[in-house]
């Protein structure tokens, strides 16, 4: 069963960075999902799609991966490109867009 590791992104529910240094190694889904007809729930026969490992770095996920004979691929991070703007450049005086109310 091919799995897939990566570092995951920071949610948007959260200012810091928490739980975004680590790396995880996720399965894919090998049994489609079905509806249950009498409740409505969605189940599968599948439970390894719920299982989340995590680790330090890449190459211990990856070291795991082959150890356990886990056909794997790696997502590479994607680091944000965020430009750091303060409160007190809304009032430059060389401001590009003029500060209106």
């Amino acid at each position: 069963m091919p799995a897939k590791i990566y570092r995951p992104a920071k949610t948007a529910m959260q200012s810091g960075k928490a739980k975004t240094q680590l790396w995880v190694l996720e399965f894919d889904q090998e049994i489609p999902r079905k509806i249950d007809p009498i409740m409505g729930y969605t189940s599968s026969a599948d439970t390894r799609q719920q299982l989340k490992l995590t680790f330090e770095t890449q190459e211990q996920a990856e070291a795991y991966a082959q150890r356990n004979g886990i056909e794997y691929r790696v997502l590479a991070p994607k680091d944000a490109n965020r430009q750091v703007v303060s409160y007190t450049d809304n009032f430059r005086f060389n401001r590009i867009q003029p500060w209106t109310h």
